[in-house]
Formats: structure tokens, sequence, C-alpha cells
């Protein structure tokens, strides 16, 4: 939209706006081109006769002059012959003869064309038919995403799986949020990209697409979703982006399959349904696509990651105070234990002992020493 010369840098790398056309646009071109060619010179090749005058009855019938090109007779003969040049086609009746020098190169420059043109259009539609974008066709994703928890972290997840045989080799996958941002100067970027962390750091984006995986996102300090509830989120405009990349094991070309979630897409509280099952029988893992969509509703609370990671923090403080309150009052008693345990021994050795001043006073000095 209002882009200056857009055409003009289009047609600057025509053979990629080739391949981006539909097949109905493409083989219109491609027959256009040829056709357009064998016109051209058809052209080419009536007016070099007729400026020879191999039209002129009395020059076609005399034995003393020599057409330039034997055969041709008329515009359509023209064509014909512009035609079986380029094709390499050579019926034998219409031939370059060897006394019209013109003629001779007129026929090398529409032989080279014609090479070179059946060269670029053969390279168009052999790069159209192997472009690994259609490899994605067979990459599905999930209708919906979900938020649920996943040991005890709240998490963004989608699905996907591959339902060809070959594999789509050194997988990865990236997950980004687009939404509006408004900057601390008070710009506002209506079109902000957030980068999630799907694993990255950990290697887990890494997919080993065998069969259907789920793409989780943890909802933790460094989400664009940390401080958006259930209610929040309904309210939200933004859309959520997963890329899957990976290698065609069958061609070794790079391709990728998008998708894209919008916030009435993503369910609060709901967790997919397994598709995969065991077989005793056969003692072979089966995968039910049928069930690829499924989902069900879990218990969940409705607020923001943000405020159930305060709620854990609230827990773990209550925990450490009753922990600390419970070790004071354990060395409390013991302390008490240990001073009654003191006095016994003290009437005790007091008793066996003879009850004179010099060995109370050496036993007051040795409980004043353990105290």
């Amino acid at each position: 939209f209002n882009i200056e010369k857009r055409r003009r840098q289009y047609l600057a790398d025509i053979f990629t706006t080739l391949i981006d056309l539909k097949w109905r646009y493409t083989l219109c071109l491609f027959t256009l081109g040829f056709c357009l060619s064998w016109l051209a010179f058809a052209l080419i090749w009536y007016l070099l006769m007729y400026s020879y005058g191999d039209f002129y009855p009395d020059n076609y019938n005399s034995a003393n002059y020599s057409v330039c090109i034997a055969g041709v007779h008329s515009f359509a003969g023209a064509i014909l012959f512009s035609i079986e040049t380029q094709q390499t086609i050579g019926y034998g009746t219409r031939v370059v003869k060897e006394t019209c020098y013109l003629a001779i190169v007129v026929m090398m420059v529409q032989s080279s064309i014609g090479v070179l043109l059946q060269s670029f259009m053969v390279g168009v539609v052999f790069a159209k038919i192997s472009r690994p974008k259609k490899r994605t066709e067979t990459l599905i994703w999930s209708r919906e995403a979900v938020i649920c928890l996943r040991d005890g972290q709240m998490t963004l997840q989608c699905r996907v799986g591959d339902m060809r045989k070959s594999h789509i080799v050194e997988a990865h996958v990236r997950m980004y949020l687009i939404k509006k941002r408004v900057t601390l100067e008070g710009e506002i970027l209506p079109l902000h990209t957030y980068d999630m962390n799907v694993g990255f750091d950990k290697g887990v984006d890494r997919l080993f697409l065998i069969w259907p995986l789920v793409v989780e996102h943890i909802i933790d300090a460094q989400s664009p979703l940390y401080n958006m509830s259930r209610d929040d989120l309904a309210q939200q405009r933004f859309e959520l982006i997963v890329i899957l990349e990976g290698i065609i094991e069958s061609t070794g070309m790079t391709t990728q399959a998008r998708t894209s979630y919008l916030p009435s897409e993503i369910l609060w509280g709901y967790r997919f349904e397994r598709l995969i099952t065991f077989q005793r029988d056969d003692g072979l893992y089966r995968i039910d696509y049928s069930r690829f969509n499924l989902i069900y509703p879990v218990d969940m609370i409705t607020c923001s990651a943000k405020e159930l990671n305060d709620l854990h923090e609230l827990e773990k403080w209550h925990e450490n105070n009753q922990n600390n309150n419970t070790h004071n009052n354990d060395n409390n008693n013991n302390t008490k234990e240990n001073e009654n345990d003191n006095e016994n021994i003290y009437f005790k050795i007091d008793k066996l002992t003879t009850p004179t001043s010099s060995s109370s006073i050496v036993w007051h000095e040795k409980k004043e020493s353990t105290l």
C-alpha cells in the first residue's frame, strides 16, 4: 500500500515473482511467452522475405532468382517456419538458403532465444513443483490453544502433528505475540512483536516430530501473558503466531509451517485429550488423529500467573514462619529440659556425696561453668 515503483520492484526479481504466482497465471505466461516469440520471429521472417522479393511471382518463378527461404509463400508459412526453427522440428520443406546471409543470422538468434526461453520456463515450473511450501500441508495444528497448569506452573499450549511417514529433521519451534505496546515516552507501537520462550534456553524448542507433540510456553515473569487473567484474555487484542521450521527428510530442503491464534481461540482451563494409546496385543503405540483437536476442561483458578506466583510466595512465607515458630518452641523446651536435668543431677550427687562445704562449692562451680 502506497509503495513507490512497486511493480518495477516485482519485475526486477521476475523469477521469484513467477514462482510466487498461482499456477493458472504461470501457465498463461508460459503459453503466452512461446506464442509471442513465435509470432515475433514470424514477422521478422516475413519482412525479411518481403525485402528480398520472395513473394513477387516473377522472382519466385524465375530460374535465375534464388529465394531467401524456400517453401514459405505467406505469413502463415512464416509462422510455421518460426515454430520449426525455434523448436528444432525441421520438417524439411522450409529451409534457409545459403545465399541469404541475413536469414542465417536471424536463425541463429532465434535458436539461442528459444533455448533460453525453454530453460527459463522449465526452471520456473520445476521450482514451483519442488517448492517445500507444499510439505506444510501435511503438518497440522490444533484449532485452539489452551492455558492450563503443568507441574504447578501456568502454561500456554498448542498441538502440532506430522501426517507423513518421512519426518521433519532438525525441527524447532518459535512463538511470537503481536500486540500494541506503549513505550515509557508515550510512543505507540501498534504491532510490537514479543518473543515468547518455548524452551530454547533449555533445548526444549527442538522437536522430535515423529508423533503429535504439545508445544508449551511457561507463563513466567518474562512472558507478555504474565499479568493477564481469564477475564483480561477475553478483552485483549493480539495475535499469537507459532512457527515450526525444519528440513524435509526426502529432499533436504528447509520448510516452514505457521499458524496463529486469536484471543477467542485460546481457551482458559482446558487440556488436550490423549491420542496415543498402547496396544497390548501387538505391542505398538497407535495414534488416533480423530482426537487431535479434542480438549477437556480442568479445575483451574482464573487469576493471572503473577497473582498465582504471589499466592505461592505467600504460602511459602507462612510455612517458613510456622517452621521458625516451631523451631523456636523446640529450642525453648530443650533449654528448660536441660536446666531441669542439671538440677536433678545436682540433687543426686548431693545425696551420694558427703554434705561438706568443699563438695558443694566444687559442684556449684561446675554447674555455673556448664551454664
